[in-house]
């Protein structure tokens, strides 16, 4: 199934583009979107790009070495800066779209790059911001020049022009004697994690570090060429990376850039991909919208469903949580629901051809996995941080457990520390943090990575990851409470968008939701709620007593002191530019619990809340 380059090709990303230009030039790499139809960029033409913006990287005076930072959605040039930058030695610097110029501000400098690459007007509105704060900047490129065809500054320069000099140059013999050059345990990227607990950290990963995890994953997923992929996370986050860059360029698979955020349920209909990725807040939104759509349909409908979706939920039961296997009744009772029913569900959302289903980057709730399972699609889970270069464990073949992440990757080892923490060896693991040797020495520890994880491993060697260390909650009785199961439990409710549990030393847990607004606003529409802002839904009795009723489902399975007693609606959405999430949307809990620490003390004190 696989189409992996020879070992000679893969000491560096640049180098496997390289190579699979000239073994299979004419075969489409890239697809995107161009006044309403989907357009190819074969791999000779990625390579010719790569090059090109690479000698005009080279004509600025980018050397080896030097850092070279990139803001934007996913998009080809996106792809073509990181490969140009790592191609001639330097090292590129991803940075979210979302983040504030004063986020910027700190990477760019804290990075010294020395030339900052920018989609668009929104993007260089920030660079033109901190160029007076980051000293070493140089340079300014704008990949999109809509609206700015009359703006002029002597330090910036569209990417058409970085293109034209490179093409100008003269400097083809030096860039293919940089590429051919590249040390493989030299520095490729920094990739600055979110920073839940204070400013971020720039892990530095090799060529090596990225192209071993590109071979290990490919291999992991028996991923080929065949394979269409729809690229819409973030690429400034690892995960996206490998799978839009690096395991595409070890596989040579297809990959297909989103016209925009909005854009991203009706591309991936449109694509229809084979290998799909993605985060476990994006599979709990289609398997809310699916529920509810299902809620409102046709009454026929619903019945077909309702037998169909009973009749997947026993198939899955049995295929991943009953030693004994699916007996023949259910896999014929299955195969019929699937092509009664469930296969046009597929299509309906784009997912007929899913053929490998990745869950990562956070944990995801087992019900959730199941689900996907009994509307057959076999999504699996991968645990692994940046610090790793992506990824530890997964399940891989049909062994897929709900309950946990699977087993280490070939080639990578996982123990757990005397307090419980993971940690992790291998190719994988990263150089360090960039001028942090305090932090880069608290990480790795005789080669080993502390993930920073809790977590336990089974008798088949499956890792069941608890918690963050810090996250973990001890109650004023002593009872230790992993707050990241429960929060999931919760989340699973197509009504709650992010539940953040409370209770460290305090006698009993309790928790603030935050509501998921499209449901909660049909909900309040179906029944004639009256309300005006997100603050008063928030508010409404009836609201109150739906996520009352959500919170019951999740108690009646949890341990007494798990069960949450008491909790709040919060009257907003959690916002990254308000400092309550991370790009990632991970929840920044000390941000949280200094922000709305008057309503946890009023939940304790009894004078807030709804008590369950």
């Amino acid at each position: 199934m696989t189409a992996e380059l020879s070992s000679d090709a893969a000491t560096s990303a640049p180098g496997l583009l390289f190579a699979r230009a000239a073994r299979d030039g004419a075969a489409t790499a890239l697809r995107y979107k161009h006044l309403g139809l989907w357009r190819d960029v074969s791999y000779a033409d990625y390579a010719a790009a790569v090059k090109d913006a690479g000698c005009g990287l080279l004509a600025l005076g980018v050397a080896p070495g030097d850092r070279v930072a990139v803001i934007g959605e996913n998009r080809r040039e996106w792809l073509y800066t990181d490969l140009a930058v790592q191609a001639i030695g330097a090292v590129t610097v991803g940075i979210y779209t979302t983040n504030a110029a004063p986020e910027c501000a700190y990477i760019v400098g804290h990075s010294d790059s020395v030339v900052f690459i920018v989609e668009n007007e929104e993007q260089l509105d920030k660079a033109l911001q901190i160029r007076a704060q980051t000293p070493t900047l140089r340079w300014i490129v704008v990949m999109d020049m809509e609206g700015l065809r009359d703006f002029s500054d002597p330090m910036v320069m569209s990417w058409d022009e970085l293109v034209v000099r490179g093409r100008t140059a003269a400097l083809t013999d030096e860039f293919e004697q940089l590429l051919a050059a590249l040390d493989p345990d030299a520095t490729a990227l920094l990739i600055y994690t979110s920073g839940t607990t204070g400013q971020p950290k720039g892990a530095m990963l090799t060529h090596r570090n990225i192209t071993w995890t590109g071979r290990c994953l490919t291999e992991a997923f028996d991923v080929g060429a065949d394979e269409d992929v729809v690229s819409f996370l973030p690429l400034s986050h690892i995960a996206e990376r490998l799978l839009s860059t690096y395991i595409a360029l070890t596989a040579g698979y297809r990959v297909h850039f989103i016209e925009n955020l909005d854009a991203v349920m009706q591309n991936t209909k449109e694509v229809s991909p084979t290998f799909l990725f993605s985060v476990p807040r994006i599979w709990e939104k289609y398997q809310s919208l699916i529920l509810i759509r299902m809620r409102d349909a046709h009454w026929f409908k619903r019945l077909a469903f309702g037998a169909a979706l009973a009749v997947g939920r026993q198939y899955a039961h049995a295929r991943l949580d009953s030693a004994r296997g699916v007996p023949l009744w259910l896999k014929l009772a299955f195969r019929l629901a699937d092509l009664a029913v469930l296969r046009k569900l597929r299509e309906r959302i784009g997912f007929e051809r899913v053929r490998v289903a990745v869950t990562g980057a956070a944990a995801i709730s087992p019900d959730v996995l199941r689900f996907y399972h009994a509307i057959g699609l076999p999504l699996r889970q991968i645990y692994g941080q940046t610090e790793g270069s992506g990824p530890t464990t997964c399940h891989q073949g049909d062994l897929i457990d709900p309950a946990n992440a699977g087993p280490a990757l070939p080639g990578i080892e996982v123990r757990i520390a005397d307090d419980g923490e993971i940690l992790v060896r291998g190719p994988n693991v990263f150089k360090g943090y960039f001028r942090n040797p305090e932090a880069t020495a608290e990480t790795v520890q005789d080669g080993w990575l502390h993930s920073g994880d809790v977590g336990e491993i089974d008798a088949r060697g499956f890792l069941r990851i608890t918690d963050r260390k810090k996250d973990l909650i001890i109650t004023s009785g002593g009872k230790n409470i992993a707050p990241q199961l429960i929060e999931n439990e919760l989340k699973t409710s197509p009504y709650i968008a992010d539940a953040i549990l409370i209770g460290d030393g305090r006698n009993y847990v309790t928790a603030l939701i935050v509501l998921d607004e499209e449901h909660v606003v049909k909900f309040a529409q179906d029944r004639k709620v009256q309300y005006t802002t997100y603050a008063s839904l928030a508010e409404a009795r009836e609201v109150c007593e739906l996520i009352l009723d959500e919170v019951r489902r999740v108690n009646n399975n949890l341990a007494r002191v798990e069960q949450v007693k008491r909790f709040c609606i919060l009257p907003k959405k959690l916002l990254e530019e308000d400092g309550e999430v991370t790009p990632t949307m991970k929840v920044k809990r000390r941000a949280i619990n200094r922000q709305f620490g008057d309503t946890i003390e009023g939940m304790y004190g009894g004078k807030l809340g709804i008590a369950v």
